[in-house]
């Protein structure tokens, strides 16, 4: 991790945020009209776990849900769908603002890809990964 980041307020960082899922075509957004997208410090010690990650590794995104292709119209998703962007590890990876930008539009995309029920091997290929 670097130690020259680029640190901005959490206001800035989720300004960044709407950038870039204002940067996704129309068509795409409207899919998302139910699902929560929010800025997070840092993920939880808890949900590293559960992801099978080691406490200082990064974890720049996460999508809760249930994706679109998994869906059944008999038994929709009890709880609503959520993309949260971690800002800490973003801003540790980063050394720039524009670099900040880049890789927060790339974990965007990634997040909501996983809503649209894209594999990480998928987003990988496509470089998302």
């Amino acid at each position: 991790m670097r130690t020259n980041r680029p640190g901005i307020g959490a206001d800035a960082f989720a300004r960044l945020v709407e950038q870039a899922i204002a940067r996704i075509p129309e068509e795409i957004r409207t899919y998302l009209d139910n699902v929560v997208i929010s800025v997070k410090r840092r993920p939880s010690l808890d949900l590293l776990a559960e992801m099978g990650l080691a406490p200082d590794e990064p974890l720049f995104g996460v999508y809760l849900g249930v994706p679109l292709t998994e869906r059944s119209a008999s038994e929709p998703p009890l709880y609503p769908d959520a993309i949260h962007i971690f800002q800490e590890p973003l801003e540790a990876c980063c050394a720039t603002r524009e670099e900040l930008l880049e890789e927060i539009e790339i974990t965007v995309v990634h997040e909501i890809a996983h809503f649209f029920g894209f594999s990480d091997e998928e987003l990988e290929a496509l470089g998302y990964g």
